[in-house]
């Protein structure tokens, strides 16, 4: 094989390289990615990176000489605007074109547009890249007022901060609950009593119908009929797969770029990894599209090593994080679908987990400060673990015992 064209320049693009350079990759690896910088992490971006607590240099998922390799070329600023799989090249925006023997998507996920008026106005943000986040710590300031449309991760995350530094923040809210699609009402209550006491006002069972301003954004026009001043917006209300190369390219798409449990898409000589694809995952037996840090990861890894003859299938209990205040919320597989939850600790030591079960199966955990329990928990998801619920409620007993 003779070159490899990694179309996409994030974190999973990053461990692709890394991969092929430890499996000795022989050919050329070709890099290509939209923005300025070199792959790095995201998950700082709403966290440490927008509390001014990480220099940029820190995010990095390898510093910029490790890409200095002979048979190592990175093309960054440039967007591929074609896959021809006929003819086995891509072309970008500059005009340049890249043969291929396997190719990499890695295209990853763009933030959902809020559809209203007014939200072209300067002062409303999304938060997706570095340059994203740039440009919303170049207004934020003590006393300001922000507000931030949607209650997931990416708004809660920001609401933390915020706070912590000292604006003045409402969350609007769609849902009656916050973080409604991932975790249960008991741990939405629990967050929205964190957030309450840190100051944030959050508005649930709202929209926006709109923004006001001129020329800049100074109001949002709520579902009930009110008024917000505000300074500025941060919207966070979900991502939408990069899909579109694929979709020209003629490949098979549907939530997401389907592949295989290789990482294959329909054309075997094409490979997506990361948000943009929906993938088989054994562990949980379902296909799905994951936005996951740790997927795009181990999708770089299974593809990297099919590129290279190795017969490895993709097969992993999917985590995620999020950290606000002094709160890591680690979880573990995916908890829709339960038909039980037990609470094991409680939540006002803030120190505690959420155990969810489909049919006796422990099939998620999200655990509060409680790292040791999300670490046994994994293996109990794999393994498809049936356990009493009063035993996972007994914090005496270790979740790896009580199998």
């Amino acid at each position: 094989m003779t070159n490899v064209v990694i179309i996409g320049a994030g974190h999973g693009a990053g461990q692709a390289v890394l991969s092929l350079r430890q499996k000795k990759f022989a050919g050329n690896i070709i890099l290509i990615g939209e923005e300025a910088w070199y792959p790095y992490q995201r998950p700082p971006l709403s966290k440490k990176f927008l509390a001014g607590e990480m220099p940029a240099e820190r995010l990095y998922f390898k510093p910029q000489d490790f890409y200095d390799a002979p048979n190592v070329k990175v093309a960054l600023s440039d967007r591929v605007t074609c896959i021809d799989p006929d003819r086995q090249c891509v072309s970008t925006a500059s005009g340049e074109q890249f043969d291929y023997d396997a190719a990499i998507i890695a295209t990853g996920s763009r933030p959902r547009i809020l559809d209203v008026p007014g939200a072209d106005l300067e002062g409303v943000h999304y938060l997706r890249g570095i340059d994203d986040v740039n440009g919303i710590r170049s207004e934020i300031a003590a006393g300001k007022r922000i507000a931030i449309v949607g209650a997931g991760y990416i708004g809660l995350e920001v609401a933390a901060v915020s706070a912590q530094l000292g604006l003045e923040v409402t969350v609007i809210e769609m849902a009656d609950r916050v973080m409604s699609r991932v975790v249960s009402p008991e741990l939405s209550s629990f967050y929205e009593s964190v957030h309450r006491n840190n100051g944030v006002k959050l508005l649930l069972s709202t929209g926006v119908d709109g923004l006001t301003g001129s020329g800049r954004v100074d109001g949002a026009l709520l579902s009930n009929g009110e008024r917000l001043d505000t300074d500025m917006v941060v919207i966070g209300i979900g991502i939408v797969p990069n899909m579109e190369l694929a979709t020209d390219a003629g490949l098979d798409v549907g939530d997401g770029i389907i592949v295989d449990d290789h990482c294959r898409t329909s054309d075997p000589d094409l490979y997506a990894i990361g948000d943009c694809s929906f993938h088989p995952n054994s562990a949980l037996d379902t296909c799905l599209r994951l936005e996951s840090v740790h997927n795009a990861l181990e999708q770089a890894k299974t593809a990297a090593a099919n590129i290279c003859d190795e017969d490895t299938a993709y097969s992993q209990v999917p985590w995620f994080w999020s950290d606000q205040y002094d709160l890591k919320l680690q979880i573990a597989g995916i908890s829709q679908g339960y038909d039980n939850v037990v609470m094991r600790g409680n939540p006002r030591s803030k120190s505690f987990s959420c155990l969810y079960l489909r049919n006796g199966e422990l099939i998620a955990v999200d655990a509060v400060n409680a790292p040791r329990d999300y670490v046994q928990s994994k293996a109990l998801i794999a393994d498809h673990a049936c356990i009493d619920p009063v035993v996972l409620a007994n914090t005496t007993i270790q979740l790896k015992d009580a199998s």
